[in-house]
């Protein structure tokens, strides 16, 4: 059966309402057995983490002092793109997300960290904590999914505009960063509207991002560079930080591409989250993520979001657990016949690219028939609609979006 095929059948049409709330009851469970056992060799791990990647910048830095010659250059370069992906991934995406905030550390939590980022940790914590991961692939209220510029399902009306997204997405993984601030700042959006443009809360987060950004651009591009004049690296130090920039950008897109966009990941209608029972969030996580399945190195510099079904499970938990609860999530996800989408970097990657590249185009043949069928959007079956309906009860668990 064909993934176009598999999106035709309900894949939770097998479970009752009562098995739903068991899942997240089983869930509700693992968790609170590692929040008990957090402690020391979790903080241990990292403050190791962060003292790594201090000194692989510090020293890439200084080598890059002579980055004249070609052998400095290569390894300046590469440690400093290292380090900026572990910066961003494995510490600041999950110093943010509340992760080692019960360290009580100020130097490591979540409201005083910000990181080597375009975007604003501030908003950049609103848009992904708050909006991402509690709104996880429904279509039209989580915008990380395409980030508003291209078509993400076959249900998706289609338009020739979406002939390009081949290349917008190309463009956006080059320009990550920049992307990722545009969106945290919903910069279309606030264009579009003269009156949001003119807002006083716009300007002020407008202004906010140009001060991170030329801070930013002041380090990489000038200061450092600048130290190297002595020794006539300027422009090889200058153009170091920019191909750093640039290996960091293109693997944290393809990495958050394989979380939410390989083939068998799920998405959501909007009104389907109307009276979401706790068990049915986690259902929607489980459903909405991939993982990429690799060696430990690998897990630390994607920053265990290799492990993105557990991470949308459990976003507030440290990352450096995600490896021990993942056989647990994998045994639930089998005895309940769900689908644990997982798969090497290379397969994930090349089929969220050629979803891309597919949805660029008009529905023909198997996708017309994967549009006209629902989206999974509830368990229950009170209505014999051919859309499901979400009963209004219980709310989202109250750390979905920690």
């Amino acid at each position: 059966m064909t993934t176009l095929q598999r999106k035709s059948v309900n894949p939770i049409a097998h479970l009752s309402a009562d098995d739903i709330e068991a899942i997240g009851r089983e869930l509700d469970a693992i968790r609170d057995e590692i929040v008990a056992s957090r402690g020391e060799r979790d903080a241990a791990y990292i403050r190791r983490v962060i003292s790594v990647q201090r000194r692989l910048e510090l020293g890439s830095r200084a080598v890059l002092l002579f980055s004249l010659f070609p052998p400095a250059w290569l390894i300046g370069t590469a440690g400093l793109s290292v380090a900026k992906i572990l910066e961003n991934m494995e510490i600041g995406h999950n110093v943010m997300h509340g992760q080692w905030d019960w360290m009580r550390d100020p130097k490591i939590h979540s409201t005083t960290w910000e990181w080597d980022n375009a975007s604003p940790a501030e908003q950049w914590k609103h848009s992904h904590n708050e909006l991402h991961h509690t709104y996880t692939n429904v279509v039209g209220k989580d915008n990380d999914l395409g980030y508003g510029i291209m078509r993400v399902d076959e249900q998706q009306p289609w338009h020739p505009v979406y002939l390009g997204q081949p290349l917008w997405n190309f463009v956006n993984a080059c320009f990550f960063e920049y992307g990722i601030a545009a969106y945290d700042l919903e910069l279309g959006r606030n264009l579009k509207s003269k009156k949001r443009r003119r807002s006083p809360e716009f300007r002020a987060r407008l202004k906010q991002v140009r001060r991170k950004i030329g801070k930013q651009m002041l380090k990489d591009y000038v200061v450092h560079p600048a130290l190297s004049a002595a020794t006539g690296s300027f422009l090889h130090t200058l153009a170091a930080n920019a191909v750093a920039n640039l290996v960091r950008n293109l693997w944290t897109h393809s990495v958050i591409m394989c979380g939410h966009f390989p083939n068998g990941v799920e998405t959501f209608e909007r009104n389907s989250i109307e009276g979401e029972t706790r068990g049915e969030w986690y259902l929607r996580q489980m459903l909405g993520s991939a993982n990429i399945d690799g060696n430990r190195l690998m897990h630390i510099m994607t920053g265990n979001l290799s492990y993105q079904i557990e991470h949308h499970l459990f976003p507030d938990l440290p990352s450096n657990r995600y490896q021990e609860i993942a056989p647990k999530i994998r045994d639930l996800f089998d005895r309940y016949g769900l689908n644990y989408v997982s798969g090497p970097m290379p397969k994930q990657v090349g089929s969220a690219w050629a979803k891309v590249f597919r949805l660029s185009l008009p529905n023909r043949g198997a996708a017309k028939i994967a549009a006209a069928a629902p989206r999974p959007v509830s368990g229950r079956k009170q209505q014999p609609a051919t859309r499901w309906q979400r009963p209004a009860t219980d709310s989202a668990p109250a750390h979905a979006g920690s």
